[in-house]
């Protein structure tokens, strides 16, 4: 089932497209990121096929992306208007909160304070490309929660090689910051996609929903 809704938040409307299970026994509240809004296809990979393995995912776009802008604001007033989002949801489960790229970024620095059972990091941008002197490791931990990054073998935000020892991670082979692959690789689009999907309901049931 799914359902759509328009909350306010200090920085105009946002919108939660909800994909719920019949039975659920986690959530995952996932943000976008810079460039592709919700309908990223990894985002939309997770939303298709999580609920039916009893878990909700709530899509959520920042009031930025509904307004039709093409380039988001600081990271504060992402934060605030994410916070005054999550403070809307309706569900009874363990709460994941997380998001791709930037999306990931704000679920990061937010999920502590917000009650979160973990947070999921899709496409982490670890460093800005070509700059890996200036990390962000510290945002990636300051969620002191369970972590899954998920992360493309190319991604030129950040290889999963260059993220600290111990870091919870899933790789997609060949996969690029949108986790697209190339025609060459050994995996399909939509192995990888099936790939990620499996990656994080393991974690899912494994960290979050017992």
């Amino acid at each position: 089932m799914t359902d759509e809704r328009i909350v306010a938040t200090p920085h105009g409307e946002a919108r939660i497209l909800a994909h719920r299970a019949r039975r659920p026994v986690a959530t995952l509240a996932l943000g976008h990121g810079a460039g592709a809004g919700i309908e990223s296809g990894d985002l939309t990979a997770l939303a298709a096929r999580l609920p039916k393995q009893d878990v909700n995912v709530f899509l959520i776009e920042q009031p930025w992306r509904r307004a039709g802008k093409k380039l988001a604001p600081a990271p504060k007033i992402l934060d605030e208007a994410w916070i005054a989002i999550i403070g809307q949801l309706r569900i009874r489960t363990p709460l994941v909160l997380g998001g791709r790229s930037a999306g990931a970024r704000v679920a990061c620095r937010t999920a502590a304070g917000l009650g979160a059972s973990g947070v999921l990091a899709l496409s982490f941008p670890l460093h800005p490309p070509g700059k890996p002197d200036k990390s962000r490791v510290d945002e990636l931990r300051a969620a002191r929660l369970p972590t899954l990054v998920v992360q493309g073998e190319r991604d030129p935000f950040g290889t999963p090689e260059e993220f600290p020892p111990l870091t919870e991670m899933a790789v997609v082979p060949d996969g690029d910051h949108s986790f697209k692959v190339p025609k060459r690789a050994e995996l399909t689009q939509d192995e990888s996609y099936d790939l990620l999907v499996e990656a994080v309901f393991e974690w899912v049931t494994r960290e979050v929903s017992g």
